[in-house]
């Protein structure tokens, strides 16, 4: 019983470890991603989620 909660302790510490380095490597990946857009796409940064223009609402007198 105690080799099986033991197994099982391990299995989760590997999972966390990989879930963070996972994290980690995006992190990373996106940051060089976005340096690299920046030093030669300058001026071009938009939203990936443009929203419509905000309408404004009018007040019935």
């Amino acid at each position: 019983m105690l080799t099986f909660l033991g197994a099982a302790g391990a299995f989760l510490l590997v999972l966390v470890v990989v879930f963070i380095v996972g994290r980690l490597w995006f992190a990373l990946v996106e940051t060089v991603k976005d340096a690299v857009l920046r030093r030669f796409l300058p001026g071009k940064e938009q939203p990936w989620h443009p929203l419509p223009p905000e309408e404004e609402e009018k007040e019935d007198p």
